[in-house]
């Protein structure tokens, strides 16, 4: 019996896939677990693997084409069979159009997205072109992408093999002295996720200063145990964040239009920058661990975000999220709300300076903090308990040892 193969959901924000490439042929036969198709999402570039075994009798959504979750791509079947009753939807659905969530449930059975796993994380390429590239001897480091993002393609790998030059990628180069780069998939969901954020919710933004000097000397005192770990001032402010969450509920929480949703977990995303834009991988049940798991945890989850070898899994599901731009020698910087999200915590660098304690100027370590919050969901005074508790936490960081 012939299968429809729709577009899945690969992350709870998508809400339609491009086809990058297809790595099947009509009339090639499919086998359990094989890669078809590389499909482009909102967050990430993902391998589309067959769950049965069929012939590919059709190909609905041609290379390029933006197919919305649910859209019928291609159908999987016996040779010879007849699909016409398939096929004889409405034109929204042969050209990737929505179906009911019922057949969508059913159908899609047949496949599941897996996250590209890349040969050299550091070059955006497709399985095919990475496989010619090996039979040829081709070093990928060499060629041009062509496709999007400058990913490489296998014609670039093809091309590369006869000698000639990749086509230029889709920059559009002006005479004008500009260049004209096309949103990819992940650029357009960041832009469209947060004007909605910046427009919808009513931001309001709390400062705190914090004293860090104990949180220095905790920190080197952690790291001087073990050579191998090394503790980050982001940890600490991850796992000193869960505490005071767990103190102050309220704030650990969701405006979902009719309702405000309390989360019981603590799950912290974590700002990271990549290529493409910003992705927030997510440490679970942050207030559960210890500082070394939330520590070995979050450079892994930055490590594979980096090289884009998450799971869905692994960037869904953030009840707060901490964007730290410290390293870059930020002091202070309001964020944008990751919706539905109630707050978003920006964190500055550490900065030496002179202060006055007791009537006397002294040398310290100060960092400042500001909290972005929906006033749909968390007021001002609930705002300024949590950083008070939060700041308190962070100049008293041996807490985070009990």
């Amino acid at each position: 019996m012939a299968i429809k193969i729709q577009m899945p959901k690969m992350s709870d924000t998508m809400e339609e896939g491009r086809i990058i490439k297809w790595l099947k042929k009509e009339g090639d036969r499919v086998q359990p677990g094989e890669v078809i198709a590389e499909i482009e999402t909102d967050k990430a570039n993902m391998d589309m693997e067959a769950y049965d075994e069929g012939i590919l009798l059709k190909i609905v959504a041609k290379e390029g084409t933006r197919v919305p979750l649910g859209g019928l791509i291609a159908i999987l079947g016996s040779e010879g069979e007849d699909i016409s009753s398939l096929l004889g939807g409405t034109n929204s659905e042969k050209e990737g159009g929505s179906v009911s969530s019922s057949s969508m449930k059913d159908e899609t059975k047949s496949m599941i997205a897996t996250v590209n796993k890349s040969i050299d994380n550091r070059i955006k390429s497709s399985p095919l072109a990475r496989k010619i590239a090996k039979e040829k001897g081709i070093d990928l480091n060499q060629i041009h992408g062509s496709g999007p993002s400058g990913r490489i393609i296998k014609r670039d790998v093809d091309l590369a093999a006869s000698g000639q030059k990749s086509p230029e990628s889709h920059k559009i180069k002006s005479q004008e002295g500009f260049t004209d780069v096309p949103l990819t998939m992940m650029r357009e969901t960041i832009a469209r996720r947060l004007t909605r954020s910046n427009v919808e919710a009513p931001h309001f933004y709390l400062t705190v200063e914090v004293k860090m000097d104990d949180a220095i000397a905790f920190r080197e005192a952690l790291n001087s145990f073990d050579e191998n770990l090394k503790i980050s001032f982001n940890d600490i402010i991850v796992k000193a964040c869960a505490t005071a969450l767990k103190i102050h509920p309220e704030v650990n929480a969701a405006f979902l239009g009719d309702k405000i949703r309390l989360f019981s977990d603590v799950h912290i995303g974590i700002a990271v920058a990549i290529e493409e834009g910003l992705i927030t991988p997510v440490i679970r049940d942050v207030d559960k661990k210890s500082l070394r798991q939330v520590s070995i945890e979050a450079k892994d989850l930055a490590l594979r975000a980096r090289e884009r070898k998450l799971n869905p899994d692994e960037y869904n599901g953030s009840t707060f999220t901490v964007s730290n731009l410290g390293m870059f020698d930020v002091e202070e910087f309001t964020a944008i709300i990751n919706p539905p999200e109630a707050a978003i915590l920006a964190v500055g660098s550490i900065i030496e300076k002179p202060v006055v304690e007791g009537g006397t100027i002294k040398k310290g370590n100060r960092m400042r903090m500001t909290l972005s919050s929906d006033h749909r969901v968390v007021d001002g005074a609930v705002a300024a308990r949590f950083m008070q508790t939060l700041r308190r936490i962070l100049e008293n960081p041996a807490v985070l040892s009990l």
